[in-house]
């Protein structure tokens, strides 16, 4: 595929011996030109094992990765932009998450305050009701002893003398 290309664009951007060339012409040292080595040595490593994941080769052999295949410079801008979009669409997710998270507080709270004023409300409703009740009751009570006063004085046998 792309791995002798990839390689070989490595070799030619790291030289086996870089110089420097200002008043103090020195060549770096021997450790740093092995460490670019090693760096590419596992580079290549790295390309390889992704190339021989089975994951990529089954969508390599894919359709639609024969086709980005083919077409290098649309699969490198669909790399582009679902890499730049990764972001935008993180802080979307979290907002809808915090969203939501803030509305289920807020419910929850304003079901609180909602239950607490209505729980309040029904309690003065009560203890009006029970007061009414118990002033219709005595009411009724004084008017039940008056009025039967009244019929038993009404209707008694009376001595007359």
């Amino acid at each position: 595929m792309f791995d002798c290309a990839l390689c070989s664009l490595v070799e030619e951007l790291i030289p086996k011996e870089t110089k420097v060339g200002f008043r103090m012409a020195k060549e770096e040292p021997q450790s740093i030109s092995k460490d670019l080595q090693e760096l590419q040595k596992k580079l290549s490593l790295l390309i390889e094992s992704i190339q021989t994941n089975s994951k990529v080769v089954a969508f390599m052999t894919s359709p639609v990765g024969q086709y980005l295949d083919r077409h290098p410079f649309l699969a490198l801008t669909l790399l582009m932009f679902i890499a730049m979009s990764a972001v935008p669409v993180g802080f979307f997710l979290l907002l809808v998450v915090l969203t939501s998270l803030a509305a289920f507080v807020g419910v929850i709270l304003l079901e609180g305050l909602v239950i607490s004023v209505g729980g309040l409300s029904l309690l003065c409703i009560l203890c009006g009701l029970a007061f009414v009740s118990l002033a219709m009751s005595g009411t009724i009570t004084v008017s039940y002893m008056v009025v039967s006063s009244l019929i038993s004085y009404w209707f008694s046998p009376r001595l007359l003398g």
